[in-house]
């Protein structure tokens, strides 16, 4: 029988499978290169209008939606395909990311239209944090994709949304891991960024809608061929006047589903990945015994008391 005292050797491999399990979709190079060139695809096609001279005309930021959704489906595929050949995403994986952009989808019309309350926000944040940065920009662009389907919210704005919506999630799982921040300190983290990545949410889309807008002779209109810092300057004047009321609902509700249900969601969370082993490392201790899936007592199989 094994002794207490042979006990501590086996822990820290275990308390290290149970931190991999913590994020278990990781980023290769192939899925790294696809995200950035998604990134760089997305900050041009919301960017170039402040660029353009007079002649560019305004109505041409309206017409590139179709390009851009016609260039970010592929591209959210091959962010996939990629994961999936760096061995970070498994049928497991692909199926949970199904079922939760099915729920954040679900989630989006109990508030949608009201006062800028959007509880899928909250989801997103939680699900970016345990899965990853890679599964959580896929996440968000497909839980966007399909409320806009369900939503009928179908229009030029929706690839300017999926994107958007992605990089928030994005960013949930580029914080710092959770080996590092648990318990009250990660909730208090998370709502942070939740309500800082709710209203960049609302600039960027306003960002987009902004530069369509035909210009007045008001200090918040686009005016195509001026200075770089002459139309941003405009463009905050425009944001504060018109959109930070509507974001403040987004952010406000971000924080208190997270701060006061962020807890148990995380845990369900990290729950279900660890079950499911995503990419489970395997590992062999001095004695032989194959160390996988922590077992539901908190030893790896193969370890017999």
């Amino acid at each position: 029988m094994t002794g207490p005292a042979n006990r501590p050797a086996n822990r820290p491999a275990i308390g290290r499978a149970n931190r991999r399990a913590n994020r278990p979709v990781r980023i290769g190079p192939r899925a790294a290169a696809a995200l950035l060139l998604v990134t760089l695809i997305g900050i041009a096609a919301f960017g170039w209008p402040l660029l353009a001279d007079r002649q560019a005309g305004l109505l041409a930021h309206s017409q590139d939606a179709p390009w851009l959704f016609a260039a970010l489906l592929p591209l959210l595929v091959a962010v996939v395909v990629a994961t999936i050949a760096d061995q970070g995403m498994d049928a497991k994986a692909v199926a949970m990311l199904g079922v939760l952009a099915a729920v954040g989808a679900a989630l989006r019309p109990l508030g949608a239209g009201t006062a800028g309350l959007e509880p899928m926000f909250f989801l997103m944040v939680l699900a970016g944090r345990v899965l990853g940065p890679g599964f959580g920009f896929v996440l968000g662009s497909v839980t966007m994709f399909a409320s806009a389907l369900l939503t009928g919210g179908v229009g030029p704005w929706m690839p300017f949304q999926m994107l958007s919506l992605g990089w928030f999630s994005l960013g949930a799982g580029l914080l710092p891991g959770p080996e590092r921040i648990r318990g009250r300190a990660e909730l208090l983290m998370l709502a942070a960024y939740g309500c800082a990545g709710a209203f960049a949410y609302g600039a960027v889309m306003n960002l987009q809608g902004w530069t369509i807008i035909p210009g007045g002779e008001d200090g918040i209109s686009f005016h195509a061929g001026e200075p770089l810092a002459a139309n941003l300057a405009r463009f905050v004047a425009y944001y504060l006047a018109t959109s930070l009321g509507w974001d403040l609902g987004r952010a406000a509700l971000t924080v208190v589903l997270t701060l006061t249900l962020g807890g148990t969601v995380l845990r369900a969370l990290r729950r279900a990945t660890r079950k499911a082993a995503f990419d489970a490392p395997v590992s062999f201790d001095s004695g032989g015994a194959e160390i996988g899936e922590p077992a539901p007592d908190g030893y790896a199989s193969g370890h017999r008391g």
